[in-house]
């Protein structure tokens, strides 16, 4: 995908988020989602986390050349791969989110640092590199990854929240795309999951059926493919 493309990707997954939050009062952002352990608030700190880290990852150019790619960058994460971290992780996130007086508090500052980080995405140069995590990507395979993070966590909020936009297209087909790369080239998804599904079995947010194991033959066992 061209940068243009993923940086319209990234700006649309954030407002997207926006969207779903802005308007929810201190009950609303304590209800539950798809995160264990997570109200909405917590997850959306969570979120805050991922638009602070692009902030910097954007200010930080490297030398490239690339070592992964928005697809390889996940393998460094594979579904279960350390429990006790992620339940570490959980725990600092919902602390965190409780130190703010009101859970709206959360909300302020996504609203202000969700579009800084997509302005910065807009001024980074397309053919540079960026180092986080421990990796160097290309910059648009990067917003790639904010973006897929952002579409996953967007349908992990709102479950509990009956009247809230879905993600964007073209967030959404890069975070496909992402789940494509992942599952392989010669392995197709069942017919009969539209994107949303897919992404809610590939992220294990849902569960195989018997009739998913079947369509998927041997790739069953990859899922799912990213936690």
């Amino acid at each position: 995908m061209t940068f243009v493309r993923q940086h319209t990707a990234l700006a649309q997954a954030y407002d997207g988020i926006t969207r779903v939050v802005a308007d929810l009062d201190d009950d609303a952002l304590q209800r539950p989602t798809r995160c264990r352990g997570w109200v909405v608030a917590d997850l959306l700190f969570h979120l805050l986390c991922d638009a602070q880290r692009a902030l910097v990852t954007l200010a930080s150019p490297a030398d490239g050349p690339a070592d992964t790619d928005d697809v390889s960058y996940w393998r460094s994460f594979p579904a279960g791969a350390d429990p006790d971290a992620a339940a570490r992780h959980a725990w600092w996130a919902r602390r965190s989110a409780a130190a703010f007086d009101r859970p709206t508090g959360v909300v302020r500052i996504w609203a202000d640092t969700a579009p800084a980080a997509v302005r910065a995405a807009g001024a980074a140069d397309p053919q540079g590199c960026v180092t986080t995590q421990g990796h160097v990507l290309r910059v648009p395979d990067f917003l790639a990854t904010l973006t897929t993070e952002a579409v996953v966590h967007h349908l992990d909020l709102v479950p509990d929240l009956p009247d809230a936009p879905p993600p964007g297209a073209h967030a959404v087909a890069v975070a496909v795309a992402t789940m494509d790369g992942l599952l392989s080239d010669d392995t197709v998804r069942p017919a009969d999951w539209d994107d949303l599904t897919y992404l809610g079995k590939a992220t294990g947010r849902e569960a195989l059926t018997d009739r998913d194991r079947m369509a998927l033959g041997e790739a069953a066992g990859w899922f799912p493919l990213l936690g």
